[in-house]
């Protein structure tokens, strides 16, 4: 990030790392860290917490590590890990040399364990993974002591050996934190350490057999790491007390757990099982379906980091959770994309048009601005001949009151080019408006009469001659319901996936400057909205994603709240 960019307001995450800098705590030195299980695709809820992290250890000279939670090997790749890796670069943040993996605290993890079964402050569980939830008691009751709870030390220092040398099978035995069975917080009630899985590692290989809880390997892997502030997210205020525990039982570096609300966007759904399901029960195509919350599919939809991060400075930090309409992302996104996209110009429901005064195979060029906000953008040619084609919905036979674009008789105005005026309806055998007959005013040329008439539409065209054909995909939101996790009780949540959450349109007319648009670039179709190329696109075949509409939802929410 940039020192020129906005940053986000102060929130009472900072505000307590404030005072701790005030207060001179770790000698005013601030040190955060981004945890990520490498287990899926991060998405745009992970966005807030990875500004968060970076942002506020940049805004109090800190540093800010990333670390990957890989304590389950049944569920973590090198892809997960990779791809997290390039998102959060393409987001605009760097760890530097701070690139971390709980995998490398395996060993001292596992000497700190035998510490407090040394201790007396752990030991080895010999009930089912049943009887454990039995015996641990409800929200309103308190749990029981399991009857392993008083093993011997060295029994449990000799067991514990047993697990990690792979002596027994999965979910034989755990290893327990000795706590206190009766406390009103059940994550206090001898949570697991340890548990047996006889899975190879994608980093450690067949090493272990046993691996890390995540209540267990967290504090002390901040610890390790010299985490001044932990930036978690609201679910694991419950947990602070045994984060607090391990790390002053095993008398570690005192790390600071700060929680703050998670994040839910409108009519999608973030939770990595949820998005796994869509994904395997053919929901969407993919982890980059462009209707996904996934940073590589919002990545593939046209969306810029800029645009995210504003939407994460915007949305800010808060204590309670709460859901933010998709309209705001999608207005940051609009607001980036107006200052920085190449206007073009696209029609993607073609009605042809002949100029009959124009000569056969005469093309003239006319001058078109390439972005009005951008005095540097330069400016391009487009082609105007005999062939055009205009939006079918741009012409009516028929039209009813207020309609001011194109019908016979009438003039409008072509985008940086002539006035015209339709003269006759060409059908086909089943009564389909097929082509227009029209003439133009050569005087007219850059948009304006000589005589001073007006008109009182401008529509965009591309001609015939130069267009290149295109497949453009139009999408909109992936859930019809605005939460659509929270339905009734034996209701499907993908009930109200939305049927048209995607419409692909073929046979679309582009002009031909679009031809050199990168994969990935931003663009807006005049009078369209924003798209982007999409990764599908080849030499022979451009295809083009809709990033967003023209239209900012946003905007008109804020004018009606002011009302």
């Amino acid at each position: 990030m940039t020192s020129t960019e906005r940053k986000p307001t102060t929130d009472f995450v900072r505000q307590a790392i404030a005072d701790d800098v005030a207060q001179g705590k770790h000698g005013g030195h601030v040190h955060t860290r981004f945890p990520p299980e490498p287990n899926g695709y991060l998405h745009v809820g992970h966005a807030t917490a990875i500004a968060l992290d970076f942002m506020a250890a940049e805004e109090f000279g800190g540093k800010c590590n990333l670390r990957f939670d890989d304590t389950n090997p049944t569920k973590e790749e090198v892809e997960f890990v990779e791809s997290q890796m390039e998102d959060i670069r393409w987001l605009g943040f760097d760890w530097g040399d701070r690139l971390f993996f709980a995998s490398d605290y395996f060993d001292q993890l596992y000497e700190y364990a035998k510490q407090l079964i040394r201790e007396g402050k752990a030991y080895v569980e010999g009930l089912s993974a049943e009887e454990v939830r039995e015996y641990r008691g409800t929200l309103t009751e308190p749990g029981r002591a399991s009857p392993y709870r008083d093993r011997p030390i060295e029994e449990n220092l000799m067991l514990f050996e047993a697990m990690k040398e792979g002596e027994f099978d999965d979910g034989a035995f755990v290893l327990r934190a000795k706590i206190d069975m009766e406390s009103p917080n059940i994550n206090m009630r001898d949570p697991t350490m340890y548990r047996i899985r006889k899975v190879d590692h994608y980093r450690t290989g067949d090493k272990w057999c046993i691996y890390p809880m995540y209540d267990y390997a967290h504090p002390v892997s901040d610890a390790i790491e010299g985490i001044t502030h932990s930036l978690c997210s609201l679910e694991y205020e419950d947990h602070r007390p045994l984060y607090d525990w391990f790390l002053e039982e095993l008398d570690l570096f005192r790390s600071r757990q700060i929680e703050f609300a998670r994040f839910n966007l409108s009519h999608t759904v973030i939770s990595k099982r949820w998005l796994l399901q869509l994904v395997e029960g053919g929901g969407v195509s993919g982890w980059d379906d462009p209707r996904m919350p996934t940073l590589r599919a919002l990545r593939r939809r046209g969306y810029t980091p800029e645009a995210i991060r504003e939407f994460c400075a915007k949305v800010g930090i808060g204590k309670t959770n709460t859901t933010t309409d998709m309209a705001l992302l999608e207005h940051c996104i609009r607001e980036d994309l107006n200052k920085r996209a190449f206007r073009r110009m696209a029609v993607l429901h073609p009605l042809k048009v002949v100029i009959e005064n124009m000569p056969e195979g005469e093309i003239d060029y006319l001058d078109a601005g390439n972005n009005p906000e951008d005095p540097g953008a330069g400016t391009r040619k487009v082609a105007f001949s005999r062939t055009l084609y205009i939006e079918r919905n741009d012409f009516m036979e028929d039209p009813p009151r207020k309609f001011y674009r194109l019908t016979v008789g009438r003039e409008v105005r072509l985008r940086y080019g002539y006035f015209i005026k339709c003269h006759e309806v060409i059908k086909d055998e089943s009564g389909e408006i097929v082509e227009l007959r029209c003439t133009y005013d050569p005087e007219t040329r850059g948009g304006s009469a000589p005589d001073g008439r007006k008109v009182r539409a401008t529509l965009h065209w591309v001609s015939a001659d130069t267009a290149l054909d295109a497949e453009v995909r139009l999408y909109e939101h992936l859930f019809t319901e605005v939460n659509p996790r929270d339905v009734p009780e034996g209701a499907d949540w993908q009930d109200s996936l939305n049927p048209d959450s995607l419409t692909t349109l073929v046979g679309c007319k582009v002009e031909p400057a679009l031809k050199d648009a990168s994969i990935g670039e931003g663009i807006q179709f005049e009078r369209q909205g924003y798209f982007c190329v999409d990764t599908d696109s080849t030499e022979d075949k451009l295809v083009f994603n809709r990033t967003v509409p023209l239209r900012d939802t946003w905007a008109r929410i804020q004018r009606q709240s002011k009302r």
